[in-house]
């Protein structure tokens, strides 16, 4: 019998080779999921490594449901291994739920510490790194466990809502890779989360935020932990404050009084223990951009030296503050985490750590095609690379390995051929051009509610 040495047999032999994990293979240099979750094991069909590559080709894919991901893995396994396994999720969520959160958020803090370790992620402010924080929230299933967790908003109707989470993400402003978040029901301010991600600061590091950060308390702490502070003025900073300076126009060195109306989150001894003054610089200037909502802008600093910074370049990073809300736009609407699936708040934690995985997987992948062409990160597009990787993600899971880096090298300059075109000064309002389906609205609980059928024919009593 003839030995079956031909493309085919070669081909075969390299797909029984594969694990699972090489469906991935495009954040290859990221991943280490043997190291985070342990070896496979000889006989279990979803072991914590597998499921771990499955939970987040899920969150990458556009579909997102557990069913999805399901079927593409029995796909893979009649291809490569031969076999057949049932088609019923429980067993794979299940799995999910034996990920432990522990070993997930350390997957998370290693993927985002090895690209902000790279060469891709050197680009400095003034030679400084600038840190950029903000707030947003998201919701999740109305289920009795999510609502115990992340309550609703108390203006809502029992049964009418969704359980809400809020969150405050530290992005680097450089390469938009999510750092760390912070998360806590809808009740937990912005600043209360921003205050437990300062262990994750570092000395030497700007930070950038809007005027909802600005406070006595924030800037000196930071400063006492060797960080500064680049905030726009909160607008009820208007007493307390000392000219001591001029520096130039719209540049002025002030001292800030602290009052007597200690923040609740300090204790009296803490309160009594800061300084009487604090000194900061007041940058203001004018934006005459049509379509901005702000003309006048007023951004509070602790770096004092107008010669090593200079007036001018404030304004340009403050302008850049913008790029986090485009960041949370990547992760919310992009990636679909502006609703998680997950019906336990256990699940709801891991489903959310793992989008963070997948939005800094996906941004790396967008600085290296933005270095292999020599261009501007800000000009590739994160919705572009997403759909890039989900179709190419297939072609690099079967490709032989004599071929794969030249494969890998194309879907690079395939991202990186569709930029984003440049467009300074575009106004992009927060509105909706087309009008959702004129549906009623659910404000009552579903046993209770009446719905009035075809009540687009009846016009409104005046």
């Amino acid at each position: 019998m003839a030995k079956k040495n031909g493309r085919l047999e070669r081909k075969a032999r390299h797909l029984r080779k594969m694990a699972f994990a090489d469906r991935l293979t495009a954040f290859a240099p990221w991943l280490d999921a043997a190291a985070w979750f342990g070896p496979a094991p000889r006989e279990r069909l979803f072991y914590p490594a597998r499921v771990f590559v499955l939970f987040l080709a899920q969150v990458v894919s556009a579909d997102g449901s557990c069913r999805q991901a399901l079927h593409q893995f029995l796909a893979w396994l009649a291809r490569v291994e031969g076999k057949e396994a049932s088609p019923n999720t429980a067993a794979y969520c299940k799995a999910r739920g034996r990920l432990a959160l522990t070993q997930i958020e350390r997957a998370r803090d290693d993927v985002a510490k090895k690209i902000q370790q790279s060469p891709l992620a050197q680009r400095r402010w003034q030679g400084r790194h600038v840190k950029v924080v903000d707030g947003s929230g998201i919701s999740m299933p109305d289920t009795p466990e999510n609502q115990e967790h992340y309550p609703q908003s108390k203006k809502r109707t029992p049964g009418c809502g969704f359980p809400e989470m809020r969150i405050a993400a530290l992005f680097s402003l450089a390469t938009g890779v999510l750092l760390r978040c912070a998360y806590g029901s809808r009740y937990v301010s912005e600043r209360a989360l921003f205050r437990q991600l300062w262990d994750y600061l570092e000395p030497g590091d700007v930070v950038l935020a809007d005027r909802g950060f600005c406070s006595f308390a924030e800037f000196f702490f930071l400063l006492q932990r060797g960080m500064d502070s680049v905030m726009r003025l909160h607008q009820r900073r208007t007493v307390g404050v000392r000219i001591v300076k001029r520096l130039g126009a719209g540049d002025t060195l002030v001292q800030w009084i602290k009052t007597t109306v200690r923040p609740a989150w300090l204790t009296p001894e803490q309160w009594a223990a800061l300084p009487s003054v604090l000194e900061v610089r007041h940058i203001s200037f004018t934006v005459d951009i049509p379509g901005i909502r702000s003309q006048h802008i007023t951004v509070a600093t602790t770096l004092t030296d107008a010669r090593q910074y200079p007036a001018s370049a404030f304004a340009e990073l403050y302008r850049r503050r913008w790029c986090v809300e485009l960041y949370f736009r990547d992760i919310k609407i992009a990636l679909g985490m502006d609703v998680l699936r997950c019906r336990t708040p256990d699940m709801v934690e891991k489903e959310l750590a793992m989008h963070v995985i997948a939005y800094n997987l996906i941004r790396a992948t967008m600085l290296q095609a933005a270095h292999a062409a020599n261009r501007d990160v800000q000009r590739i597009s994160f919705k572009g690379t997403c759909q890039a990787l989900r179709e190419w993600m297939v072609l690099l899971a079967l490709a032989p390995t004599s071929k794969l880096r030249s494969f890998r090298t194309a879907l690079l300059h395939a991202i990186a051929r569709a930029p984003v075109p440049a467009r300074p000064n575009r106004t992009e309002p927060r509105a909706r051009k087309r009008r959702p389906k004129n549906y009623q609205l659910l404000n009552k609980p579903r046993h209770q509610f009446t719905e009035i059928p075809h009540r687009n024919r009846y016009a409104k009593t005046p």
